[in-house]
């Protein structure tokens, strides 16, 4: 499946609860010898909520992250479908998250509450997050994942993107690396956004990160509470109602295939 080109390989491991390490991660989202993805996404039974479903994502380097909002919307889709309903609960590493059936088709997932302070994003010490000591003034902001948020005068170029995303990434300031967002602001209620993915590189589109883009824009006074955020692979709507609201997102998923891997 994938979200605005945003793809993932989806496994659905509640019945026969298969294992997967990071090496056989690495062999599926490779995009010449396996079937290549930005993230391997498992399905599994949850252990913490009556009649949730848990997932967990892993990047193509083989390690997991907390969270996925385009995947999330993808698998919120994929189980309102089996269910035959309109909202569902799915449990991820971050939070337990609502999602709902919007109107065209369109999935809208509470992505929760934006962590703020220097030792949730995490840095490597404290430090202002809306002014992070690094060239270009970015924003700090963790919503189920950490992410540097940039705001530029003009569109970043792939060659750009992969050389300061790569640099950002590895920073010392973080410990856990980190998403790097870089941001034009084409109008209050309008944001372009390009991205580099922690363990991952340049995608089509990051969920997550349009969401930490838009409480980022929010937090400098530079954007309306519900924004429109243009990625490569097309838009999402994101809204931060207030300050003790969770971030919601809303987009589309598509369905590419269904298949069986081979052990591997």
């Amino acid at each position: 499946m994938h979200g605005l080109g945003n793809d993932f390989v989806i496994i659905d491991t509640r019945e026969n609860g298969v294992k997967i390490t990071s090496e056989q991660v690495c062999a599926i989202a490779d995009r010449k010898r396996g079937v290549g993805c930005d993230q391997v996404i498992l399905i599994e039974r949850s252990k913490n909520w009556i009649e949730t479903n848990l997932i967990r994502i892993y990047n193509p380097d083989g390690s997991e992250t907390g969270a996925c909002g385009n995947g999330t919307r993808c698998v919120a889709d994929l189980l309102m479908n089996e269910d035959d309903v309109d909202d569902i609960v799915i449990e991820t590493a971050y939070a337990a998250l609502n999602c709902f059936r919007d109107e065209n088709g369109l999935v809208r997932v509470e992505m929760g509450h934006p962590r703020l302070e220097w030792q949730d994003i995490p840095l490597s010490k404290s430090y202002d997050t809306l002014h992070l000591p690094l060239e270009g003034d970015p924003v700090g902001v963790n919503i189920g994942n950490p992410h540097c948020v940039f705001f530029i005068e003009k569109e970043m170029s792939d060659q750009e993107l992969e050389k300061l995303g790569a640099h950002f990434e590895h920073d010392p300031l973080f410990p856990e690396r980190t998403n790097v967002e870089f941001v034009e602001v084409l109008a209050k209620d309008h944001l372009r956004m390009r991205v580099w993915e922690r363990g991952t590189g340049i995608t089509q589109a990051c969920g997550s990160g349009a969401c930490a883009s838009v409480v980022a824009a929010i937090r400098r006074g530079l954007s309306a509470r519900k924004v429109t955020v243009t990625l490569d692979g097309g838009d999402l709507i994101i809204a931060w109602p207030d300050d003790n609201s969770p971030v919601s997102m809303t987009g589309p998923v598509a369905y590419v295939f269904d298949g069986r891997l081979k052990p591997l």
